[in-house]
This record gives structure tokens, C-alpha cells and sequence, in this order.
């Protein structure tokens, strides 16, 4: 088995991480009930990959995910950092006091648990007690109203990333960072983040923690990071980073910085601009040093995105726009977890299993010296019938960042595709032959040039959708994630009760489109940062970095360009 430990920082990070293991978790319960699809019982994925056995106090078994998350301090709601599996360490009492004076303590009332949360609650007391069948019959109409109730409750209401997690964590899976409330003001920039990590000494006990994961693995194949980039917690995630590589140099990480659409709303003033737009450069340009492949997530509006066409998406809610890009990272993390058959056998479920260091030197490796890859999704994606195959494959996949050049020549493009759960004419479930066979006509009666090498992996599980999924798909989407042909009346907007699976598509590729997304970046470090007399090296000192640094950072972004475009000679020095 080759293991891949988790990892989440920052609020927006965990957001993305509770919707990628429900998909987990709502996998796991599928393949264990009687009545679920054949698909879901036999996908041949090996779900120890991201998993770990363990065992309570009391001597109950325990399967949770091996993932270590980071956030706000309040930032897990009605939720304990201790999960909800393993006794509460009682807090230490303080007898010894110096202070001879009036003591008054303020305690404030604990967060109520929501409709949904008080629903998994009642689910485990109801497996422990195994109530009778007769008891059972007589509440199935109040589950069906229960589940209604529930989506409407998570759709006008969702504060935290907890809010709609279906998983139970380990104790040392859930971190908050003492110091930092959930409703501190301003946390928007590298140099805080780094300030806070280094002032409150977190770095030791966090390490503990991933440590704790990663000891206890017998062979891992990775570190996938989902990073909150858009303030202070790239500062803490590149602290963290730095002491992954001196610890685990020879274990590659995967690192996806997300961003929330929801900050682009807010209109903002020229300082502000600067601000945010050396942030970012700073933030990647940090964060990329210390990993093997970064993938940016995060468009300014996904909801007018072409990545949305079928989706009915409200940028302002986080809850919404985390779940497509968490449906993106668990489709292209599959081929890390698909079993493997042998050298000569073929599994009729999935193809192309390929691990994370497979991956990445695929990418990144000899082919094309290029750390930055593009995610492209299709969700969901239509039907495979041959007329449709074009537009299926090459038309729907879209990107999942902003600045992505179109319709580029690049002789020495290198991508991996994953398609899972597709379906094909008569909406009947296609064959891994078929997902082949499509994808190689698609590129064959495309215009659009083929890249120098391509991966295919394919899987005939599709994505399922849990109970807590948003109401994001629209009225063109059936119930098995088919493309209608008429849409349905009604609401313009569907969730879980009405699409319980959707077929899925992913890209991930080397290519010189991601050209205009750096330069941009490189841009705005040396305009605002370099130059003589850039408006903002004052900001870029208090964040705490010298002239040298910035100008190494700026050498960074700008090899990055080179790589891709080795015929102009970029340079940060600029006077």
C-alpha cells in the first residue's frame, strides 16, 4: 500500500477538505449497503490510501482519514478538536494562583449543533441501539421530510467548514492555532501569517502531528496540500512546508492553493490593490519553492465561469464554489488510489493507476522542467456517444484558474487525464474501453493540437453526492449527473435529493497557456516591489522581507517564465 497524508490550511482549504471527504466517506457507506449500485461496491479503489485503522479506549475500530488540518482558533463550530470518537482530555485546572485580587470568569454559551449535525448524531445512537424493522418502516417518511429539512438548513446556513462534515476525524487530525480567532480582522497578507506561526511557536506541535500520520505509514507515495493562499495562511503553510522538506526531503508534496472566489467581490481601493496583488506574488512564489507540483485553484467568479455551464453556483458562499473544487481534486486523486491488477491483468473498473511520484515527474519531470500545472474540469461531463465525443472531452474541460491562454501551440504539452463514471448513448454506463475509445477519437476530430505526451486514466465509479452537498446543479442535470435534453421545471437549482451521482472529467497539464497567469504574477512583483521607487517595498518590509529576498522571489517567478518561454530572457533587476 502507498499512503498519502492530508493536509489542509486555512479556513477556505478546510472548506474544500470537508467536501473532499464526504465524497470519501459517502463512498465507503455505498459499499456497504445491500440495495447500492454495482458501481460503487466494486470500484476498485483502495480507500487505506487516504485511511487509517485504529482502535478507541473502549477497544472500538476506527477508520479515519489521514489528514491533519489547520485553522482559526473557534474555527471548527459546534465540533471538538478532539473529534468525536475518543474521550475530552478535561482541562487542566489552575489551583496555584499569584493573582490575590476578584477573579470573574466568562463563559460562553457552546454552539448549537445544526439540523444536519444533530442528524448524524441520531444515526449513531440509532446503529447502537438497533431499533426493529416496524420502527424503521414508521420513520421512513420522517427521514424523507428530515433529508429536506436538512439541505435547506445547510443552504441558508453554513458558517463553518464543520458545519457539513459527515466524517469523524482523529484526535490529532484538528488543529486550531491559539491567538487567532475566527473573526480576526485583516489576516490578509504573507507577513502576518509568517508572524503568527513564529510568535505563538506553533511549528513543533503541528509537526507532531503530521508526524504521528506519516510514521505510521509503511511505504508512503505523497503529501497533498490544499492551502488557503489569499491571506495570512500561505505565511503559515510555507512555515509548515519548509519543515516538511527538511524532515521528508524525499517525499514529494502535491499542493493546491485555493482561492475563494468571494474575495473578489468586495470593491477595493489602489493600496488595497497593491496589496493584494504583491500577496499573491509573494505567496506563490514562496509556496512553489517548496513543493513538487503547485496547482492554483480559484477563479475570480466561478459562478460566470464556462467551468459552471451546468452548475447554478453563488460565489459569495464558500460552500458552494469549495465543493467543484473539491469534486475536481477527488476526481484527479483517484488514479493515486486505484488498485493495482498486475502487469498482465486488466480490472473492468478502472485504468491507469498512477502514484502521486508518477505523476509528478510526468508533469514535471524530464519532458518539461514545469512545477505549474493547469486543472481543468468538465462537471459533469456529457455524454461519450460519438457525435458528442468532441465536445465531451476537449469543449467542456475548463480551466480552474484565471489568466489561461486558449488555443495555444505547444509542441511539448504534457497532460493526465482522468474520466470516471461516464456515460454514454442511451445514458447507459460506459465501458473503460469506450472512455478510451472516446477520448482517442475526440482528439482525433479535433482541431485542437494533441499534447506531446497524454495519460489516461478512467474509472467506471462515479463522483457520488452526499446528503450535505450544495444545491448547485441546474435544472439540465438528471438524476445520474446526465445532460437532459429539456430541463426540468421546477427550481433552477438541485442538490443531493435529486443527483445522486454525476460523471466526472479532469486535465491536469503542462503547458505554455499557463503563460499569461505567471507573467501576471511577475508583473505585479517587480511594478510593485522591485522597481525603483515601487509603491510597495514599504509594504513588502513591513511584511518582513529584505530587498534581497524580494529580488529572489522575483527570480523565482521569473525562471518559471523561462521554462515556458526560454527564448526571452526575463530578469527582475529593473531600474
Amino acid at each position: 500500500m502507498r499512503e498519502i497524508v492530508t493536509i489542509q490550511v486555512g479556513n477556505y482549504a478546510n472548506f474544500i477538505g470537508s467536501h473532499f471527504w464526504n465524497f470519501q466517506d459517502e463512498l465507503l457507506g455505498l459499499a456497504e449497503i445491500p440495495e447500492s449500485d454495482q458501481v460503487f461496491k466494486n470500484h476498485s479503489l483502495d480507500m487505506d490510501v487516504l485511511y487509517r485503522t485504529g482502535e478507541t479506549q473502549q477497544g472500538l475500530l476506527t477508520y479515519t482519514p489521514r489528514m491533519v488540518s489547520v485553522n482559526f482558533q473557534g474555527s471548527l463550530g459546534s465540533v471538538s478538536s478532539r473529534g468525536s470518537l475518543y474521550y475530552q482530555i478535561p482541562a487542566k485546572r489552575l489551583d496555584a494562583m499569584a493573582w490575590k485580587g476578584r477573579v470573574t470568569t466568562h463563559a460562553s454559551e457552546p454552539l448549537k449543533r445544526n439540523l444536519f449535525l444533530q442528524s448524524l448524531n441520531e444515526e449513531e445512537q440509532e446503529s447502537v441501539s438497533k431499533a426493529n424493522d416496524l420502527d424503521n418502516v414508521n420513520n421512513n417518511s420522517q427521514a424523507e421530510i428530515q433529508d429536506k429539512d436538512i439541505v435547506e438548513c445547510l443552504e441558508s446556513d453554513v458558517q463553518y467548514w464543520t458545519d457539513f462534515s459527515k466524517v469523524h476525524y482523529h484526535p490529532q487530525s484538528l488543529y486550531e492555532l491559539s491567538g487567532l480567532w475566527t473573526d480576526i480582522q485583516d489576516f490578509d497578507n504573507y507577513g502576518l501569517g509568517k508572524e503568527a506561526f513564529c510568535g505563538h511557536q506553533h511549528g513543533e506541535e503541528i509537526d507532531d502531528r503530521l508526524r504521528f500520520f506519516i510514521e505510521e505509514c509503511d511505504h508512503i507515495q505523497g503529501i497533498q496540500c490544499v492551502v488557503d493562499d489569499s491571506g495570512g495562511f500561505s505565511g503559515v503553510s510555507a512555515m509548515f512546508l519548509e519543515s516538511i522538506a527538511d524532515e521528508y526531503p524525499n517525499v514529494p508534496v502535491l499542493l493546491y492553493n485555493a482561492r475563494n472566489p468571494s474575495l473578489h467581490m468586495d470593491s477595493k481601493g489602489r493600496k488595497q490593490v497593491i496589496s493584494r496583488n504583491l500577496h499573491d506574488a509573494v505567496s506563490f512564489s514562496r509556496l512553489s519553492e517548496l513543493c513538487k507540483l503547485i496547482i492554483p485553484v480559484g477563479l475570480p467568479s466561478l459562478s460566470g465561469s464556462r467551468a459552471s455551464q451546468y452548475l447554478c453556483i453563488k460565489d459569495e458562499k464558500p460552500y458552494h464554489s469549495s465543493a467543484v473544487y473539491a469534486s475536481a481534486m477527488h476526481s484527479f486523486s483517484l488514479p493515486f488510489r486505484m488498485k493495482q491488477s498486475g502487469p498482465s491483468a486488466e480490472s473492468i473498473c478502472t485504468s491507469g493507476a498512477l502514484d502521486m511520484y508518477g505523476m509528478v515527474q510526468m508533469l514535471e519531470g524530464q519532458m518539461r522542467q514545469n512545477m505549474v500545472a493547469i486543472l481543468d474540469v468538465a462537471m459533469p461531463t456529457p455524454s461519450l456517444s460519438v457525435d458528442r465525443a468532441q465536445q465531451s472531452f476537449l469543449g467542456n474541460l475548463q480551466p480552474l484558474i484565471p489568466d489561461i491562454a486558449e488555443d495555444v501551440e505547444d509542441f511539448h504539452a504534457v497532460e493526465t487525464m482522468n474520466i470516471h463514471g461516464a456515460v454514454t448513448s442511451g445514458n447507459r454506463r460506459a465501458s473503460i474501453s469506450e472512455i478510451k475509445d472516446a477520448v482517442e477519437a475526440a482528439y482525433d476530430n479535433s482541431v485542437t493540437q494533441r499534447p506531446k505526451f497524454s495519460h489516461l486514466s478512467a474509472s467506471t465509479c462515479p463522483l457520488p453526492i452526499p446528503l450535505p452537498f450544495p444545491l448547485i446543479f441546474g435544472n439540465m442535470v438528471g438524476q445520474h449527473g446526465e445532460l437532459l435534453e429539456t430541463p426540468i421545471s421546477g427550481s433552477p437549482s438541485r442538490g443531493s435529493l435529486e443527483v445522486h451521482s454525476i460523471p466526472m472529467a479532469t486535465r491536469l497539464r503542462s503547458s505554455t497557456a499557463v503563460l499569461p497567469f505567471l507573467e501576471s504574477k511577475l508583473g505585479n512583483l517587480r511594478r510593485f516591489g522591485i522597481e525603483r521607487g515601487a509603491l510597495g517595498a514599504p509594504l513588502l518590509q513591513s511584511w518582513g522581507f529584505g530587498k534581497d529576498e524580494v529580488e529572489d522571489m522575483g527570480e523565482v517567478l521569473s525562471k518559471m517564465v523561462t521554462t515556458l518561454k526560454p527564448h526571452l530572457e526575463y530578469s527582475s533587476d529593473s531600474d
